[in-house]
């Protein structure tokens, strides 16, 4: 099963989650940490790396003999990334997503494409647990081919548990993409339900079944649960505010270590969504 973890909001608690989860499947799991542009799973993990791969991303490379100053590049990119002045095009690489629809459309024939490394991925083993992550070069604005990057390293005989950069952008939902099941981490704050509610709006969208665990889980009004009650989406486990958890954290330990009473419920939770999803 491919089980995607994501959050609404930083802060939740998702990467310490995702890498509990791992860690209670244990020689069956796979974590593939696609948040590139701040990839800490690895500090929960300890993962021998043993295999570095730099990742790299096509960009125009304009002939300005062979351009007629056409403009038919700046129509056709829907970024915004070549723009004509004064009849010559300019290229804003920052701003580039690498469709190459720039050089179909050139009728000269004067732009071509160059690869640019964007940042490199990493894959080790973690113990018994396969782990891979990327990390996204300094600069860099679009972080989406280093994820699909990432997501290519699944190995197919293990349990996968992907964890998804927070929000609800492009990084994250290229991430959760494919997925079988999202399991979504929040906290009982009002920007916690804010965002969650972006969250199951997104999710909705791509028809990407989903469920909810609450983190600290004490420290609210209820009002999150109210509203999970009412769009019929599932809690599956409430955590409560823990200092051992915390202290554990850290220290950059997962909360197995501090508690490892929630490994029989973890694993619990995921042989049931598994069922589920081969249903």
């Amino acid at each position: 099963m491919k089980l995607a973890v994501a959050s609404g909001k930083g802060g939740t608690g998702k990467t310490s989650l995702a890498c509990a989860l791992a860690r209670a499947l244990g020689g069956r799991a796979a974590l593939l940490d696609c948040d590139v542009e701040e990839p800490n799973a690895g500090i929960f993990l300890k993962p021998s790396i043993d295999s570095e791969t730099t990742v790299a991303s096509p960009v125009p490379v304009i002939d300005p003999g062979r351009c007629k100053g056409h403009g038919r590049c700046q129509e056709v990119c829907e970024y915004n990334a070549i723009k004509l002045f004064n009849g010559k095009p300019f290229l804003f690489g920052h701003l580039c997503h690498s469709c190459g629809g720039c050089v179909i459309a050139c009728p000269e024939g004067a732009i071509t494409e160059r690869p640019r490394p964007i940042g490199v991925t990493r894959s080790g083993m973690a113990g018994d647990i396969f782990f891979a992550d990327g990390l996204l070069n300094i600069g860099e604005a679009a972080p989406v081919p280093l994820i699909k990057a990432v997501k290519k390293l699944a190995p197919p005989d293990r349990d996968l548990i992907i964890d998804c950069p927070p929000g609800t952008s492009c990084p994250m939902i290229n991430s959760v993409k494919d997925a079988d099941l999202c399991l979504l981490v929040s906290e009982p704050t009002p920007f916690g339900l804010s965002d969650l509610k972006i969250a199951v709006e997104t999710l909705r969208k791509t028809d990407i079944p989903h469920a909810l665990i609450i983190n600290r889980s004490d420290k609210g009004d209820g009002e999150m649960e109210r509203w999970c009650a009412e769009e019929k989406i599932e809690i599956l486990l409430k955590i409560p505010f823990d200092i051992e958890i915390a202290r554990a954290y850290s220290r950059g330990k997962t909360m197995l270590e501090a508690r490892p009473e929630y490994a029989a419920a973890l694993r619990s939770i995921y042989a049931r969504l598994k069922a589920e999803a081969e249903a």
